[in-house]
């Protein structure tokens, strides 16, 4: 399968005990996971062996740990015979997540994280619609009725707050991009991985984008989810990272990923230029960017709130926060950004401190919300007369030429 990554060297590992070819590869991708990699894998193997109807196999995948990981995953590898692993000499989940599933020959790929925080029960319901052919891809959300989770406040509103910019800022329809519970049919991801783009956090948000613009079938399993209090994930730089992501997929046309991606086959989407709805003209694009740059601003507010907030105090952590997404967004927006961004965040942070003095953070974060989607809604007049102006000149000036 082509691929910007290259294909690393693996152990040879026995294939399943049956003989047989596995229906569904589960990819652990792992770093640094020695204390967490044996107990993990041996809970997944054994669920598997008791409740999977078919054969399978469980790839872990070791992007450039500096620990004993290694050792660990090689001595699973000789004592599960479904067992194998394979090692990066690069960091990143979604590196290890593409080597792994284009070396496999399984026709469904799966993924899941090597806490285990998302209850396994969930692992057959998952992937049962692709091994039926009903679905294309299959994710676990902890966003939609019937899952119930656990987990802190503040990872709690910002998992809200970035699937809410993607609803926003790309239109998708799936309720839960970052879940680590994930499959896909091989041949689907043979047509999406050379796709996408990204290598660590963001790749299976991309991939998930890209398959809804290609017109796939998305199946969603609502799972019990329990936060692992040792999480690796440092949270600012993998949300800002994110935030490239989104506006990096915003400027991509869709047009573009169906072109590639709609190879022949029930699964595709419709052709580029035929069938369908009409492509979106000039405005439509206009409102979707402004939609897209709002919602980016949204969580890098949000986000540097949470971050400033423990050092240096509500209000200043939020003008802080203000000026520097003000300050990354066009000079023309920063007339009207700026102080009216100011004056309702700040206003709205002193509004709840007066009325309720001990306010958790987590409400602190809603009002905020409420706060920054009202100066959108202040400031889209004003770049609506602007673009306006911008296209009257545009039309004035080609006249003249002619």
């Amino acid at each position: 399968m082509p691929g910007p990554e290259s294909i690393p060297e693996s152990v040879p590992s026995p294939e399943p005990a049956s003989g047989a070819q596995p229906v569904l590869d589960v990819v652990v991708p792992v770093f640094n996971e020695e204390t967490d990699l044996e107990p993990g894998v041996r809970r997944l193997h054994a669920h598997l062996r008791e409740t999977f109807p078919y054969p399978f196999r469980i790839t872990v995948a070791d992007n450039a740990s500096t620990d004993a990981t290694p050792r660990v995953a090689a001595r699973l590898a000789g004592e599960l015979p479904e067992v194998r692993w394979l090692r990066l000499a690069e960091k990143g989940r979604g590196r290890a997540l593409r080597a792994a599933w284009s070396r496999s020959e399984a026709p469904v790929l799966a993924y899941l994280d090597v806490d285990l925080s998302t209850e396994l029960a969930a692992l057959l319901p998952l992937v049962a619609p692709l091994v039926a052919g009903h679905s294309d891809i299959a994710i676990g959300t902890r966003l939609a009725p019937g899952a119930r989770v656990v987990r802190g406040a503040k990872r709690e509103v910002i998992s809200r707050c970035y699937n809410a910019v993607l609803r926003l800022a790309l239109g998708v329809g799936f309720s839960d991009a970052q879940c680590g519970f994930k499959a896909v049919r091989r041949e689907v991801a043979e047509r999406l991985l050379p796709l996408v783009r990204d290598t660590e956090w963001f790749f299976d948000t991309e991939l998930l984008v890209l398959a809804e613009r290609a017109g796939l079938r998305i199946h969603e399993v609502p799972v019990d989810w329990v936060d692992d209090p040792d999480s690796r994930v440092d949270l600012l730089p993998t949300a800002l990272a994110d935030l490239r992501g989104i506006a990096r997929i915003a400027r991509r046309p869709a047009r573009t990923v169906l072109a590639a991606a709609a190879a022949p086959g029930p699964t595709a989407g419709p052709p580029p230029d035929g069938g369908g709805e009409p492509w979106p003209g000039p405005a439509a694009v206009r409102a979707r960017r402004y939609a897209a740059v709002a919602a980016l601003a949204v969580l890098a507010h949000l986000l540097l709130y949470a971050a400033l907030r423990p050092a240096t105090g509500a209000q200043s952590a939020n003008a802080l926060a203000v000026l520097v997404c003000a300050l990354a967004g066009p000079a023309a927006h920063r007339r009207v950004t700026l102080p009216t961004a100011l004056l309702l965040t700040g206003g709205t942070l002193a509004a709840l401190h007066h009325t309720a003095p001990s306010a958790a953070h987590r409400t602190e974060l809603a009002a905020l919300l409420a706060a920054d989607l009202a100066v959108a809604l202040l400031r889209s007049p004003f770049l609506r007369a602007r673009a306006a102006r911008a296209g009257a000149r545009r039309r004035r000036t080609g006249a003249a030429a002619s």
